[in-house]
Order: structure tokens, then C-alpha cells, then sequence
């Protein structure tokens, strides 16, 4: 796994959040308490962007939360993703998600190897291949398209595609900015 020791965009800290900020997180305007939880270092480093910020939340909410993949196999794709862009705070974050979603900590670690290894249902198999085409060629093969397509109806597999550039961008981000794993 990628991971700098140093952030090279240090995560903005609460007092400097503006009135935008304050609201994109959830919190009072007037940079009251808090109305949500502690804020990830991920979106602490986005809030140097504000207005971008702002507009990739709207997406990245949809592929995480809207979906028409069912969560596990969601959470499956992410991890995969994150490995293959060796993101260790990517991979982090969603292994504890991924758990959440009925995960067990050996299909975790089996992530980490062929899409074809053993103890994957066909299904899981076809859409772990489609986020090593995706990662390795930009495009899903013909002969994975086929294999998805027994298993997964149309939105699902657009909702794959989106859900592997979306990790992939944010796997490129943490990397390149140094995000940190929270202590």
C-alpha cells in the first residue's frame, strides 16, 4: 500500500472552517458545536476546496449510499479498488465499512488476490474482474461483460462503473495529497 508518512495537504483544521463548510459537514454556521460526527481527515483535506468539495459529495453520496449495487457487493468493488490503487487509508476506511455490510475479515483479505480465487460465488467473481478490467484496461472486456451481465442487470453494472472511477479519483486524491489514517 501507497502512504506517505507526512500529509502534503495537512486537513483544514475546525477553526478555520467558513459558513460553507461549517454547512457542507453539518454543523452550525456559526461554527457552533457540532450537529454530526468527528469529520474524516479525507473531507477535512477537501475543505481547502470548498466549492468542490461541495459538488463531489453530491456524487460520491450517491455511489456510496444510492446505489443500485447491494452494499456488500458495493463495499467489495471499493476495497478492490483500493488495493489496486495501494491506497492504505482507502482500504481502511472501507474495511470497516465493508464489515458493516457482512464482510467476514477473511473475504477482506481475499480481496487482495485473483478475482477467481476460490470462495467467491460466480456473481462476485464476474464483478471483481470488472473492477480489475476497469482498473488495468479502462473498460470492462467482452468476455467479463458477458459473466456480469448473468448476474447484475443495468443500473447495477453502470452503477459498478461509476462506483470504480468514483474510489479510483479518491484513491489518486489520498495518495497524492497524503491523507492520514485517523489516530
Amino acid at each position: 500500500m501507497t502512504g506517505r508518512s507526512t500529509p502534503r495537504i495537512e486537513p483544514l483544521p475546525e477553526s478555520q472552517w467558513d459558513p460553507e463548510i461549517n454547512e457542507v459537514f453539518g454543523r452550525e454556521n456559526d461554527g457552533g458545536l457540532p450537529t454530526s460526527g468527528k469529520v474524516l481527515n479525507i473531507f477535512r483535506t477537501l475543505a481547502h476546496h470548498p466549492k468542490l468539495l461541495r459538488r463531489w459529495t453530491v456524487f460520491g453520496n450517491h455511489v456510496l449510499f444510492k446505489s443500485t449495487l447491494p452494499p456488500r457487493e458495493r463495499e467489495m468493488a471499493i476495497l478492490r479498488v483500493g488495493w489496486l490503487c495501494r491506497s492504505g487509508y482507502e482500504f481502511h476506511q472501507h474495511t470497516r465499512i465493508g464489515k458493516e455490510t457482512g464482510l467476514s475479515d477473511a473475504e477482506i483479505e481475499r480481496l487482495k488476490s485473483d478475482p477467481d480465487a476460490p470462495g467467491w460465488t460466480e456473481a462476485e467473481s464476474a464483478l471483481l474482474r470488472a473492477v480489475d478490467d476497469l482498473h488495468g484496461d479502462q473498460f470492462i472486456s467482452d468476455a467479463t461483460w458477458q459473466r456480469l451481465s448473468k448476474h447484475y442487470d443495468t443500473r447495477q453494472v453502470i452503477d459498478l462503473v461509476f462506483a470504480v472511477g468514483q474510489y479510483t479519483l479518491v484513491s489518486m486524491a489520498l495518495n497524492s495529497f497524503g491523507v492520514q489514517i485517523e489516530s
